[in-house]
């Protein structure tokens, strides 16, 4: 049976959000008996309101448990509106259900989009005012008592509805909010333990985890600001700069950053193959924009090893560079003149010898062809004209010609980076046996 509940005069009968109405005693009436009768049959309500719901909103769960509670959290919400109503409770007062709330925070944890769950609101709000209207009809009210009735109804159920809804939706929010900062947390410990390299890791499980494609090449930064001052205010700016940034470069899909304090931030651009000049439009892309933060840019790397390679020349690259205190718009990269022995080649021999593999290919194997093969192209690098190598070998220029394509072809690709080519060959000149591949028997 539903709880009734002492009414006041009905010569001034203050309804909906403490406004009060002076009208006729009979429409205060029969808005009372409508709202009573309402009142008695908010379980079936909210089943119709429910299934309706659903129906234009296939985004809601239809599990047992999540059903379960929606119409729970309908019922209890279409009770906390019809009472509110008979009690004359002031719209902003009203407290939204556990139920209605908890309803809202299950669809944030199981990722349902907001959209879904405002479409239901609205729609819910529509139908409910077709059952008022139903119930006005079957009440067998005069015509110009309904019409008053429904006005006032409508009015002060469109209020209770809305302050309900906005409960609902912070409720949402809130838990949303909460489940983006454990998945960043959780990601970012994640990709700790990528980098620290103590653990074998699960490409494919770690990269559906983290949304970044560990298997492809990748392009490592550090980007800073000189100061925690000029950091100030640019936190949520950064993520629009960086992707902006990754679309410069012309990364194949999003990039990933980590924010290591209010200063600095990790990120990487992934690549299904490597970039010509992506460092070459990083640095115009920064050039062109005021307070931009700093860079510091690795080497392009493959797979796991290159993830963590390349971002350790990034780091490399800035503590070469200095760490840029007070200035700005300052861009650095591990091939930089000055720059690339800190950052590569007075790194380990073995994370060179990685890196080498990742930039030449097969090229980079210990065999007396790949070493007059890479000879022929450091030259033509360096020379920019056959004949010139030509020269300088005292080779036949036809066979300089033939040993760059051969070059080129035992790499696997055109020499589209040129300075990370030129870094590769410089360092199996300078370390020989110790960064190139043994010969295959």
């Amino acid at each position: 049976m539903a709880v009734r509940f002492p009414l006041r005069p009905p010569d001034i009968y203050r309804l909906g959000g403490g406004r009060h109405i002076s009208a006729e005693v009979g429409v205060h009436s029969d808005v009372i008996r409508i709202v009573a009768r309402l009142d008695e049959q908010a379980a079936a309500i909210s089943d119709v309101l429910c299934t309706a719901a659903q129906d234009d909103a296939p985004e809601l769960p239809r599990d047992d448990t999540m059903r379960e509670l929606m119409r729970a959290a309908m019922r209890d919400q279409l009770q906390t509106i019809f009472r509110a109503l008979l009690q004359d409770i002031d719209a902003t007062q009203i407290v939204v259900p556990p139920t209605h709330t908890e309803y809202a925070r299950a669809l944030a944890r199981q990722d349902i989009p907001i959209k879904a769950m405002l479409r239901a609101h609205r729609l819910g709000q529509r139908r409910l005012g077709e059952v008022v209207v139903a119930e006005l009809q079957a009440a067998g009210l005069a015509p110009e008592s309904q019409v008053a009735v429904i006005e006032t109804l409508t009015r002060t159920l469109s209020k209770y509805v809305d302050v309900l809804s906005q409960q609902a939706l912070a409720a949402y929010q809130g838990e949303h909010r909460l489940r983006l900062a454990a998945r960043r947390i959780a990601g970012e410990a994640q990709i700790r333990e990528v980098l620290d390299g103590a653990k074998v890791v699960d490409t494919e499980a770690v990269s559906l985890a983290i949304g970044y494609p560990l298997a492809w090449e990748h392009l490592a930064l550090v980007v800073w600001y000189p100061s925690v001052d000029a950091a100030h205010d640019r936190l949520a700016s950064r993520w629009d700069f960086v992707r902006a940034l990754a679309v410069v470069a012309e990364s194949t899909a999003s990039p990933l950053l980590v924010d290591t304090d209010r200063t600095a931030s990790w990120v990487w651009l992934p690549y299904h193959r490597v970039p010509g000049n992506a460092v070459g439009n990083i640095r115009e892309f920064v050039r062109l924009r005021t307070h931009a933060p700093n860079l510091a840019i690795g080497l392009m790397g493959c797979g796991v090893e290159g993830f963590r390679r390349s971002h350790r020349q990034a780091q490399r690259a800035r503590t070469a560079a200095g760490q840029g205190i007070g200035q700005s718009n300052v861009v650095v990269a591990a091939t930089d003149a000055g720059i690339v022995s800190a950052a590569l080649l007075d790194a380990d021999v073995e994370e060179t010898r990685g890196w080498v593999a990742d930039v030449l290919g097969p090229l980079a194997s210990d065999t007396d062809d790949d070493a007059r093969l890479r000879e022929v192209l450091r030259n033509y690098l360096n020379f920019g004209r056959p004949y010139r190598v030509a020269e300088e070998l005292r080779l036949r220029l036809e066979t300089v010609k033939s040993d760059l394509q051969r070059a080129v072809a035992r790499r696997g690709r055109p020499i589209d980076d040129k300075r990370n080519v030129e870094v590769a060959l410089l360092a199996c000149q300078r370390y020989g046996a110790a960064v190139l591949r043994p010969p295959l028997d």
